[in-house]
């Protein structure tokens, strides 16, 4: 019997442990902005996820094509119908690992700066990324905010040449979210 309570126990613990390995949010912010001219193409997207295995570095986040809001419908439309093809493509996913997480101490509060490899698939095309990335650990949350650039031409993503003066051939993305146990 004194056994079986003690294997409970450690089964207990061990859950605990691995359950606290794995940081989530399911509400992140991620933003893109592919304003070239004097017209802004910005979007803003509220229900990204983004998970951390805070032991072993691994990162994933996805995000939803058409839950991107511009200030402007008929953009909107044109992003989802013409240029992202949303239907055809519903999601964008960002995959890879935090190479230097054996560096970052993020049982301590702290701001870490952190290096993320690993693919990005939009568009129906995978590419590999680098991606810095700062981690900013408080009272056992992760705020976690990534930016970087991206080519339309390497997503295939075509851009008529009617408006390719107004839109960035470069597009700057931001991925923001507070990752805690859930």
């Amino acid at each position: 019997m004194k056994k079986i309570i003690i294997a409970s126990i450690s089964a207990l613990l061990i859950t605990g442990t691995i359950s606290a390995q794995k940081v989530v949010t399911k509400d992140a912010k991620v933003t893109f902005d592919a304003t070239s001219s004097i017209e802004s193409i910005k979007a803003t997207n509220k229900s990204g996820s983004v998970a951390l295995n805070i032991l072993n570095g691994d990162v994933a986040a996805r995000v939803q094509v058409k839950n991107f809001i511009f200030a402007q419908a008929l953009m909107q439309e044109h992003f989802n119908e013409n240029y992202m093809e949303s239907n055809k493509y519903p999601s964008a996913t960002l995959k890879g690992k935090i190479t230097n997480i054996g560096d970052l101490q993020l049982a301590k509060n702290g701001t870490y700066k952190a290096n993320l490899q690993g693919t990005l698939e939009m568009h129906g095309i995978t590419n590999n990324v680098t991606v810095p990335a700062t981690l900013v650990v408080n009272n056992g949350t992760i705020n976690f905010k990534a930016n970087f650039n991206v080519l339309c031409a390497d997503y295939k993503i075509d851009i008529p040449s009617v408006v390719a003066d107004k839109v960035a051939k470069e597009v700057k993305i931001n991925i923001e979210g507070v990752l805690s146990n859930q």
